[in-house]
C-alpha cells in the first residue's frame, strides 16, 4: 500500500510550484492510476514519492518511508523513463549488473527475461531495441529484485495497442498476486479501461480522486459513434424519436458524415436505422474524447441490433459496389485509348496479344484479365477439336490479324542496345580516359541484354505461329 501525504515541489522563481499538495493512496491488489495531461505534474509527483527531487511532504511504502527501508529496490521497483545503459552492453549483461547492485542471485536476470519475453533477445545491445524491447526491459528491471509495489511512469507510451494490452495483462498478474502497481497517463480512455482507481491532476493538484467505474461514469461522457452516409436524415429521426420518447437525448453531428449521440446506446441507434432503412457504416459505443475514426470494437450487449443492421448494410453496401464497380469499368473502357492507333484494336471473338515488352507475345483470352477489359466481360474462344477428330477436307480456322505491338518493342529495344554497345566498344579503345576501364563489362552486359531481346523476339514470333 502506497500513501501519498502532502507532496509539494520546491517553488520556482516567479512561478507556482509543479505540485502543490497531493494526497492520494494506492492499495495492495489494485491497479492505481495518475491521470493528467502532460505538464500537470505527474512526473514530479513520482520523483517526490521515491526521494528523487526536493520538497515537501512524505510517502509510506506498506508503513515505511523509502530512506527507512534497508533494501528499496527489494521493496519498490520503478521504471522512470528510458532504461539507463550503455548501448553496447546486452540485456543480459545489463540485468545481471542490475542483480550484483540490487544483491540478489544471477539466474534472477534469466527468470525475468523468460516473464517478458525477451529470452530469445538476451544477447541484443541495449541500442538495437526498438520502443515495445526497451519496455519489456524496464520492465524486466523493476521486476528484477522481485518488489511489492511498481512505480512506472508512462510505461505505454509509443508502444501499439498489442504492447500495451500485454503491458497491462503483466500488472494484472502482478497484483493479483498481492502487489501494488501505480503509474501514470495521459489516455482517459486507458485509464477507465485499465485501472481499478484514477487519481486527476490538473495543474498541479488533484482534482478528482475515483474508482474506474464512477470515473467513467461522470468524468468521461459517453457516447454512441454514427458514420452513415445519410447522417442528417439519421439525425433528425433520432432528435425525432427521442422528442416523441420524451427522453433527453442529443445529436452531435461531426466531421465525414460521423454522428455522436449522447443519451443513447447502440441498440436504440441500430433499431431505428433499421426501421427506416437507413446504411449504417459504424456503429459503436465510445468514452471520452475518442475522436474521428475510433471506436473499432462493436458495441457489448446490442448484438441483436447491430446484426440486423449488419444485414442491411451488407445488402445495401453489395448493390452500390456493384453499381459502382459497372461506372467505373464503363469509364475506364470509355476512356481507355490504343497504344498505337494506327493499328486496329483486335475483335471481341479474337486473341489479343499482350503488349508489354517481356510478355513474350502470349496470346490472351478474351475472359483473362487485360488490360482493356474485366474477367467475364466477353465470352471465351471455344477450344479447337484434336486433327484426328476434324470432319474430313476441313481446315483450320485461317489465323486473326495480330497487333504487332510487342515485336515492334522488341526490334526497337534490340536497336537501341545493339547501338548503345557499339558505342560502348568504340569509347573503352580510348587510351588514357576514366572510362575506358569500366565500358568493357558495361558493353558485355549490353550485348548479352539485347541477345536476350533477340531470343524473346524470336520466341515471340514462334509463339505467333504457334497460334495460327
Amino acid at each position: 500500500m502506497i500513501q501519498a501525504f502532502g507532496l509539494t515541489s520546491n517553488p520556482r522563481k516567479d512561478l507556482p510550484p509543479a505540485v502543490d499538495d497531493v494526497s492520494f493512496e494506492a492499495h495492495a491488489g489494485r491497479v492505481t492510476t495518475l491521470l493528467g495531461v502532460p505538464g500537470a505534474g505527474k512526473t514530479t509527483v513520482l520523483r517526490l514519492m521515491l526521494e528523487l527531487q526536493q520538497g515537501r511532504g512524505i510517502t509510506y511504502f506498506r508503513g515505511r518511508p523509502l530512506h527507512r527501508i534497508a533494501h528499496p529496490s527489494r521493496e519498490v521497483g520503478v521504471l522512470l523513463g528510458d532504461v539507463p545503459g550503455h548501448p553496447s552492453r546486452t540485456i543480459r549483461g545489463h540485468l545481471r549488473l542490475l542483480c550484483a547492485a540490487a544483491g540478489v542471485p544471477v539466474r534472477r536476470a534469466d527468470e525475468v527475461l523468460e516473464a517478458v519475453g525477451l529470452a530469445g533477445l538476451r544477447d541484443e545491445r541495449l541500442g538495437a531495441l526498438s520502443r515495445g524491447m526497451d519496455r519489456r526491459l524496464g520492465l524486466a528491471c523493476a521486476l528484477l529484485a522481485d518488489p511489492h509495489t511498481l512505480v512506472l511512469d508512462n510505461p505505454t507510451e509509443g508502444l501499439s495497442a498489442r504492447e500495451s494490452r500485454w503491458l497491462h495483462d503483466m500488472l494484472r498478474a502482478h497484483t493479483a498476486q498481492g502487489g501494488t502497481v501505480l503509474l501514470t497517463t495521459a489516455d482517459p480512455k486507458e485509464a477507465a479501461r485499465t485501472a481499478d482507481r484514477v487519481v486527476t491532476l490538473q495543474e498541479g493538484r488533484v482534482v478528482a480522486d475515483q474508482d474506474a467505474a464512477v470515473f467513467a461514469r461522470t468524468r468521461l461522457r459517453p457516447r454512441v459513434a454514427v458514420r452513415s452516409p445519410h447522417a442528417p436524415r439519421l439525425a433528425a429521426l433520432l432528435t425525432k424519436e427521442a422528442r416523441t420518447a420524451r427522453r433527453s437525448v442529443e445529436v452531435v453531428p461531426e466531421a465525414g458524415n460521423r454522428l455522436s449521440v449522447y443519451g443513447s446506446s447502440c441498440a436504440e441507434v441500430g433499431e431505428i436505422a433499421f426501421r427506416h432503412g437507413i446504411l449504417v457504416h459504424q456503429l459503436a459505443d465510445e468514452t471520452g474524447d475518442m475522436g474521428p475514426g475510433a471506436g473499432e470494437g462493436a458495441c457489448a450487449g446490442a448484438d441483436d441490433a447491430v446484426t440486423a443492421v449488419g444485414v442491411e448494410v451488407n445488402r445495401a453496401a453489395g448493390d452500390s459496389g456493384q453499381r459502382a464497380g459497372e461506372a467505373v469499368l464503363a469509364d475506364a473502357e470509355a476512356t481507355d485509348q490504343p497504344t498505337h492507333p494506327e493499328t486496329p484494336p483486335p475483335a471481341d471473338d479474337q486473341p489479343r496479344v499482350d503488349e508489354t515488352p517481356g510478355g513474350d507475345g502470349e496470346a490472351v483470352g478474351s475472359g483473362d484479365h487485360g488490360r482493356h477489359g474485366a474477367p467475364g466481360d466477353r465470352a471465351p474462344l471455344p477450344p479447337l477439336p484434336p486433327p484426328h477428330l476434324r470432319p474430313p477436307g476441313a481446315q483450320p480456322p485461317a489465323p486473326a490479324p495480330l497487333r504487332a505491338t510487342a515485336c515492334r518493342g522488341y526490334q526497337h529495344r534490340f536497336r537501341h542496345l545493339c547501338s548503345r554497345a557499339d558505342h560502348l566498344r568504340n569509347h573503352s579503345r580510348t587510351p588514357g580516359s576514366y572510362r575506358a576501364h569500366s565500358a568493357a563489362p558495361v558493353a558485355r552486359r549490353v550485348a548479352a541484354g539485347a541477345a536476350v531481346a533477340a531470343r524473346r523476339a524470336r520466341g515471340g514470333a514462334a509463339g505467333r505461329a504457334g497460334v495460327r
